[in-house]
């Protein structure tokens, strides 16, 4: 069997009533003419929306069908054992031009009980946010699901949910059954279990083109909502150069940064894993084997298990986010 390589896929570009530009003027992606683009799904094992490769001798195959000719050589001998041919996380940008809706991810028991599915853990890293943005994301005080209830019907949820001010850099985890929101003129690197689980809690009184309400989950959302409140809703990490920085460790991914401008080699044998390169700055080359392959500015790559030492040659400052299944 061919040794695989460093895969890029066609991105899934995903209309939303909240989407914008930015995804084309911050990111460089080429958006469809006269749509609001929300989000552009860089790798996907999600049904229905599997993403095809780009590049090299497995252009026009999906995720699955690679997952299973390769199996562990591509996603790792843990992951394949755990999951399967199902590809175990979904990457995305958003671009959050207007607030996205209030809304809960359910967790993995109530999605297996509901849906069939997995649940919806996630975490967000700010690429480029505008002047004065915010983040709701989670309670600012204590609160039980009848005084919640109270608040809901009264319309007067946003006294109760905490809301961050954001700027580039900052990193919010997003456990199921957190509720949260992005505000507008946001840009985000989003990572979460592969599900496209939303209860939609409340949108604004927003109208689509046709004069329609979203639907909202209002019951559904009930039992999956953490009631909970936490001392700190951001995630702090330290910031050093030239070299991978742990930005958010769960049990379903663990997120790297690194902020580079000389050559870094990687050796990851060790974590039995792919790995997900997503460029958020710059760009750089990627030695691999006797080849090398160019990331560039707003690409997502995929690097399989089975690519153990890589260089990363960065092509000026550059900045990327590493992530893979801990």
């Amino acid at each position: 069997m061919d040794f695989l390589y460093p895969l890029k896929f066609n991105p899934i570009f995903k209309e939303k009533i909240w989407g914008g530009n930015k995804l084309n003027t911050t990111l460089g992606k080429n958006l469809p003419l006269n749509k609001k683009i929300g989000e552009s799904w860089e790798i996907s094992g999600v049904k229905d929306n599997i993403s095809v490769v780009s590049n090299g001798k497995l252009a026009g195959n999906n995720l699955q069908e690679l997952v299973e000719i390769y199996m562990s050589d591509l996603v790792g001998d843990k992951v394949f054992e755990k999951f399967g041919i199902e590809f175990p996380l979904l990457v995305k940008f958003i671009d959050a031009n207007k607030a996205l809706s209030i809304q809960v991810h359910p967790d993995d028991e109530l999605a297996g009980k509901r849906h069939n599915e997995c649940g919806k853990t996630e975490m967000w890293y700010v690429i480029q946010a505008d002047n004065n943005s915010e983040i709701v994301t989670g309670f600012k005080q204590k609160i039980n699901k009848k005084q919640y209830q109270k608040y809901f019907q009264e319309g007067r949820l946003n006294q109760i949910l905490n809301i961050e001010k954001v700027k580039e850099g900052e990193v919010f985890f997003i456990p199921a059954g957190r509720i949260h929101a992005s505000g507008k003129g946001i840009l985000l690197a989003e990572i979460q279990q592969t599900s496209d689980l939303t209860y939609r809690i409340y949108d604004w009184d927003r109208k689509d083109k046709n004069g329609n309400s979203r639907k909202l989950h209002t019951e559904l959302a009930l039992e999956a909502i953490d009631f909970s409140v936490y001392d700190n809703y951001k995630t702090p990490y330290k910031k050093t150069k030239n070299q991978s920085v742990s930005i958010l460790e769960c049990e379903y991914f663990h997120t790297n940064i690194l902020n580079f401008n000389k050559p870094i080699e990687k050796d990851y044998s060790l974590i039995d894993s792919f790995v997900i390169i997503m460029c958020l700055k710059g760009g750089l080359l990627l030695y691999y084997k006797t080849d090398k392959e160019q990331v560039n500015h707003g690409e997502t790559v995929l690097i399989p298990a089975s690519l153990d030492n890589i260089i990363f040659e960065p092509l000026g400052e550059s900045k990327i986010l590493e992530v893979f299944i801990p």
